[in-house]
């Protein structure tokens, strides 16, 4: 992104700067004519349904998010109304890796896929667009239950570790979903890419922590029923924004389960329709699941077990320390007995930050070559050399310009003149040495004089382990960002006429007059777009909006017919669109929020 626009709206305003790396303009003027009679048929096809099955009020809902039935939305008017109920949005180019979505969400800011879906994907698609995070995600952030568990799970998910096999997978995914919305992709490569997912997700091996949090989000977020399993309410995005599953998922053969921590035993696929769904009695349940199956996670149970899935992780990830201290950095190895760290040793930059900030002089330059350091006790003293006094530190010889030596209850030694002492709120945090030797009662070295000043972390234990940096703008922590983008097509003389007609049907039924363009367009349409049936319907329904061309009309209902007759791929596509013309959605020009 060129440059980076808040829209005026606080949400957006507070995102850090590795977050904004993901954003893309929307570039409003590039939806087509036929990109927007998608969005309208979509939305009026949803609220004619979902006014039944819906959770919320649908087009209530809606407005409150700034979009309305008629044209697609743009980032300011969604902004606009959003910044109202402390949520605001941007633009992302498709898929963007699960780690950073979560924290979008933590920041109560939607993430919206720029792109629309094509018109032979109306009922669904694989891929993330316009209509399933405006229309799906945005019309229930108004209910403030629902907008509280969102941000509290992306919070908990910002901290989740994944594995080097997740993102394999992610990749795999975002390819498979760009090549099905290319209008001309080789029906090769689509296979090809399907089994690249397929086998990603057979060789995952021991699911990470994100792994099974993406399957609470999917089965909530995404897919989730609320109420009764006799008569659940749809609140889902994935189930709101598809016109084709949000009715086949209400039939009996989709089972409907009651939500459970069980849940996190579901895995999914995004490319077909989900045999089974989950119900929650209410949203308070969300986040009842949420909370025991964050309390599994590495975030708060620190200790050895947070340190073996950091390892994994082969990321950046950041070791909280009883007094506050955070090491960030890749973790290669600990020491450890009956679940008790007693040292930790990263490789490569690594940086020490306090309450998510950086501390002055400890940032990953200058700790480039990695980081190690003990991790408990003193021997012979119970109380933990963090929550030591100025007196207490005195006594025991820990003074600026001292030769001391630490023994800790692990039986590694620290031996060395203390230059500095850090202590924030009251915590002892960094004792730093010269002239530092750390080896263990084996003798085994972990730290020489040669090589520097030696900065020891201080604390009793590992009490966090967390995926990221602790600051992660300070620590220029460069996100996982794909190298596979989406794909724009360049429309041919044709596509460019066919649009020509959709902009001058839209243009008759917004001023209400030049209805005698109408029969022209029908007769376009029939002599060179015989695969046509939208713009057909839209013909239509002014001709019977109007009471107009009633010959006209009877020609395009006999046509309309005949191909969802003979064309079954149609027929659900257009009866719907006759049931729409008879009964007719409507609603007001400009939102009201």
């Amino acid at each position: 992104m060129d440059e980076f626009k808040d829209f005026n709206n606080a949400q957006v305003a507070k995102l850090p700067r590795h977050l904004k790396q993901f954003i893309v303009e929307q570039h409003y003027e590039k939806y087509s004519s036929i990109d927007n009679a998608v969005w309208r048929y979509v939305m009026r096809q949803n609220y004619s349904y979902l006014k039944d099955v819906a959770y919320y009020p649908y087009i209530p809902g809606l407005h409150k998010a700034g979009l309305t039935i008629e044209k697609i939305p743009s980032l300011q008017e969604m902004n606009d109304a959003l910044g109202k109920i402390g949520w605001g949005a941007v633009t992302v180019d498709g898929f963007i890796p699960p780690a950073a979505f979560m924290e979008y969400q933590a920041y109560r800011v939607l993430v919206i896929a720029a792109d629309i879906r094509q018109l032979r994907h109306i009922e669904y698609t694989p891929a993330p667009d316009i209509i399933h995070e405006s229309a799906g995600h945005a019309p229930i952030i108004a209910d403030s239950d629902y907008n509280k568990y969102l941000s509290y799970f992306g919070s908990i998910g910002a901290k989740a570790m994944f594995s080097s096999r997740d993102f394999e997978l992610y990749e795999a995914i975002r390819e498979l979903s760009i090549l099905k919305e290319m209008p001309d992709a080789d029906p090769a490569n689509i296979a090809k890419a399907q089994k690249n997912v397929e086998y990603c997700q057979e060789n995952l091996g021991e699911p990470s922590e994100m792994a099974l949090l993406s399957r609470l989000h999917w089965w909530t977020v995404e897919y989730g029923l609320i109420g009764t399993l006799e008569n659940p309410k749809i609140y889902g995005a994935g189930l709101l924004s598809s016109i084709g599953e949000s009715a086949s998922c209400m039939k009996p053969e989709v089972k409907k389960i009651w939500y459970t921590s069980d849940a996190v035993n579901y895995t999914y696929d995004i490319t077909k329709e989900q045999p089974q769904l989950f119900v929650t009695p209410t949203f308070q349940n969300l986040v009842d699941v949420l909370e025991a199956f964050a309390n599994t996670m590495a975030f708060r149970r620190g200790g050895a077990e947070g340190l073996e899935k950091a390892i994994e992780c082969k990321n950046v990830c950041t070791a909280v320390y009883s007094s506050g201290l955070q090491v960030s950095g890749v973790f290669t190895d600990f020491v450890s007995k009956e679940n008790h760290v007693q040292f930790i040793k990263t490789t490569g930059p690594t940086a020490l930050s306090f309450r998510n900030k950086q501390m002055p002089g400890q940032d990953k330059q200058y700790h480039k070559d990695g980081f190690s350091s003990p991790v408990g006790k003193l021997k012979g003293y119970t109380k933990p050399l963090e929550s030591w006094t100025a007196a207490e530190l005195a006594e025991t010889g820990i003074i600026n310009g001292q030769q001391t030596t630490l023994f800790f209850e692990s039986g590694i030694s620290v031996e060395g003149l203390v230059s500095n002492i850090t202590v924030e709120n009251q915590q002892v945090l960094i004792i730093t040495f010269t002239n530092c030797t750390v080896k263990d009662e084996k003798g085994k070295t972990y730290f020489e004089p040669a090589w520097g000043n030696y900065d020891m972390a201080v604390g009793e234990k590992i009490v966090s382990v967390f995926c990221g940096a602790a600051d992660k703008d300070s620590f220029e922590e460069i996100p996982l960002m794909s190298d596979t983008k989406t794909y724009h097509h360049d429309y041919t003389n044709e596509e460019k006429l066919y649009q020509q007609l959709f902009q001058t049907v839209r243009n008759v039924r917004e001023q209400h007059n030049n209805y005698e363009k109408l029969p022209v367009v029908w007769s376009s349409l029939k002599d060179q777009f015989r695969d046509d049936w939208l713009c057909s319907l839209e013909v239509l329904e002014l001709f019977e909006q109007e009471n107009i061309y009633t010959d006209t009309a009877k020609e395009i209902t006999t046509y309309l017919d005949q191909k969802a007759s003979t064309e079954p791929g149609y027929k659900k596509l257009i009866t719907d669109g006759f049931y729409l013309i008879k009964h007719p959605v409507t609603e007001l020009a400009t939102p009201k929020v």
